[in-house]
């Protein structure tokens, strides 16, 4: 038989196998220490061009050095690390190899201390040392030779889909085993490098506030809870696992005392960082929208929802079947709206198109035929072109909801001279907590949408119902 020669053929193709520096076991890899590195140089590349870097080179001076005096402890310590901050609200940080490690700004707002930072980026170095990325990528490419050899073997295609499955489910994420492999050298770095490793429990806990908090939210409004939050670092166990504990307690003898927390310090690098969305990529207030430095605002309905992406805006119903989409082209030739649906479309142009002027602008929208149908609007302002798609899911008729689509298109206008400060973003300010002050009244001096008291609860550490100490340094929102 031609099967067990093309099987001992394919796995001949995936030796590979590299001693761990971090783990000290030997792992099946597929790629060098220096195919890591520029496959991570090219990551970095995308990563730019995709996600806005925050622009204060003070604060990403300082992650940067909160990040190397973890990564000189590490396993690794000759790779070349960066550490950059992403302009953006969400909750997250990710590593990719070769050394390139990314934190939201976002989460940075949550976090408490210096050993904060320090345990979030020393758990991503961490993924690193362990070269997890590398590991998940050659089994996924091992499972995929595999398959392929299978298939030609049997003459059966689905043999070759089925090693697929089982490779992608066998590395699906990096699991919980790795994910509590890099909180155990996130420790072991914390404590090498001066800092308390209990700060890996206090993110967990952190996390787990957010958690909780969504969860909340989302019940007072009658929703459906959507995961969110951190792609892993503790997302995979509460503050009381015990398998974490074990493995801060296994780092703690390596701190020399209890270690630095640097709660002063880190509060004042992050005293007057953008709180929610920034400038650059516009501000949600209510359900408007103003961008400054596009000179745009838009509406959007009341129990509709935003998503602010770097490469387009995204409204959808609360119940996520009815969406719509703008996105901001660069023309290369200066073609009125109607002329761009026409070059769009092949010549073809919308159903019950219309062209007409909104607010000195111009403006042609239609249908596009087709499954389902789509809401497709143009809105020219000199050479650039604001593309509008709505769109709905599965059965549902595009008349359902093109009503609102219609509402968000004609909202949208320039800015009115004094609408401009509007598309400035809230920022975190820090206030000394006094004798005899209240959380609650604090919280009423405090900027945005929904339960202040609760914001400024989980922004400090204290959801659901704790209290601060009189002198302590809070973060509010102005």
């Amino acid at each position: 038989m031609r099967l067990p020669l093309l099987l001992l053929l394919a796995l001949a193709q995936l030796a590979g196998c590299a001693l761990n520096p971090a783990t000290g076991k030997t792992d099946f890899v597929m790629m060098s220490e220096q195919q890591e590195i520029d496959l991570g140089r090219r990551y970095a590349q995308e990563i730019a061009s995709q996600y806005p870097r925050y622009a204060d080179d003070k604060l990403q001076a300082y992650v940067q050095r909160v990040g190397e005096r973890v990564a000189r402890n590490s396993h690794r310590s000759g790779l070349g690390y960066t550490f950059t901050i992403i302009d953006s609200p969400d909750i997250n940080a990710f590593a990719i190899p070769g050394g390139h490690i990314y934190i939201h700004r976002g989460l940075m707002a949550y976090l408490g201390s210096e050993a904060e930072l320090a345990a979030v980026l020393g758990h991503e170095v961490g993924h690193v040392t362990a070269r997890h990325s590398v590991r998940q990528q050659s089994q996924s490419t091992a499972w995929n030779i595999l398959g392929q050899a299978v298939a030609i073997g049997t003459g059966v295609g689905a043999a070759g889909d089925l090693a697929n499955v089982l490779g992608g489910a066998f590395v699906r994420g990096y699991g919980r085993d790795m994910e509590l492999e890099a909180d155990g050298f996130g420790a072991q770095y914390l404590a090498r490098s001066g800092y308390d490793p209990q700060a890996m429990i206090e993110v967990v806990k952190v996390l787990k506030n957010q958690e909780d908090f969504a969860r909340d939210e989302a019940l007072a409004k009658g929703q459906e809870v959507a995961p969110t939050g951190y792609h892993g670092l503790f997302d995979t166990h509460p503050d009381s696992d015990t398998r974490l504990r074990q493995v801060v307690a296994a780092a703690t003898p390596l701190a020399a005392g209890r270690g630095e927390v640097g709660r002063d310090s880190y509060l004042r690098m992050i005293d007057g960082m953008p709180f929610g969305d920034s400038a650059e990529a516009g501000v949600r207030r209510g359900q408007h929208f103003y961008h400054a430095g596009l000179n745009f605002t838009l509406a959007f309905p009341e129990g509709w929802e935003l998503i602010n992406r770097p490469d387009a805006l995204i409204v959808h119903s609360a119940d996520q079947q009815a969406f719509m989409v703008m996105r901001m082209e660069a023309q290369q030739q200066a073609l009125d709206s109607r002329a761009f649906i026409r070059k769009r479309t092949g010549g073809r142009g919308l159903s019950a198109e219309q062209s007409f002027r909104q607010n000195g602008l111009d403006v042609t929208t239609g249908v596009l035929p087709g499954n389902g149908g789509k809401r497709i609007a143009v809105v020219v302002r000199g050479r650039d072109a604001f593309v509008f798609v709505g769109a709905v899911k599965g059965r549902t008729a595009l008349e359902s909801a093109d009503q609102q689509f219609m509402e968000v298109l004609r909202s949208f206008r320039p800015l009115l001279a004094g609408e401009r400060q509007l598309g400035q973003p809230r920022r975190l300010r820090l206030v000394r907590f006094q004798a005899g002050q209240t959380l609650e009244e604090l919280s009423r001096q405090m900027e945005g949408e929904g339960d202040r008291l609760k914001r400024l609860r989980l922004l400090n550490g204290l959801y659901p119902t704790g209290r601060p100490q009189p002198g302590a340094w809070l973060k509010v929102v102005h």
